[in-house]
């Protein structure tokens, strides 16, 4: 699958591995300590030198830029895995997808350029991504007619963020939002 979202992934085989590395070490990071992680302790957790991590991403900035477009990626390619799914069942799969995606994005959002080409190519790939889901659901009348991809993953942003008592309550929640979106 051809990404519509530009990647600054090297050609060079072991020069991608340290790429790869580097950007599995900022997620985990990001993960654990949000966007101000140290950069030494994402060298250190690849097993590359910080040379080789500024060589790769000169700016904090960068780096956090290319594991949020990685993040998008993976959410967009989600969407061929779901053909076989009925269209309901399908947009919730995805639905879920996306709130995952969400709490990722949590641990860095602070540091996102949202202004940048890169961001704004990130939010048209996702609606272009969970628009045929969602249409497909609506053709199929088992989504409600009324909503775009837009309203949806604003919705679904914004349950996403909230802090839940747990996983319990997440899950309600997330139950409630389906209810509304579905047909009646």
């Amino acid at each position: 699958m051809e990404s519509a979202i530009a990647s600054r992934r090297p050609k060079r085989a072991d020069a991608r591995r340290n790429f790869d590395a580097l950007l599995k070490a900022a997620r985990d990071a990001f993960a654990e300590n949000g966007a101000h992680a140290s950069l030494e302790d994402i060298a250190r957790r690849s097993g590359v030198s910080i040379a080789t991590l500024y060589r790769n991403f000169p700016t904090r900035e960068a780096l956090v830029e290319e594991v949020h477009r990685e993040e998008v990626e993976a959410l967009c390619r989600a969407v061929a895995g779901l053909d076989d799914l009925a269209p309901w069942d399908a947009l919730v799969a995805w639905l879920r997808r996306f709130v995952e995606y969400i709490g990722t994005k949590l641990a860095f959002a602070d540091a996102l350029n949202r202004a940048t080409d890169s961001f704004q190519a990130c939010r048209k790939a996702m609606r272009d991504a969970g628009r045929p889901l969602l249409d497909r659901a609506q053709r199929a009348g088992a989504a409600r007619p009324e909503p775009s991809i837009d309203d949806i993953l604003r919705l679904f942003s914004g349950i996403s963020t909230v802090e839940y008592v747990d996983n319990a309550q997440r899950e309600r929640v997330f139950g409630l939002a389906l209810a509304g979106l579905r047909a009646p």
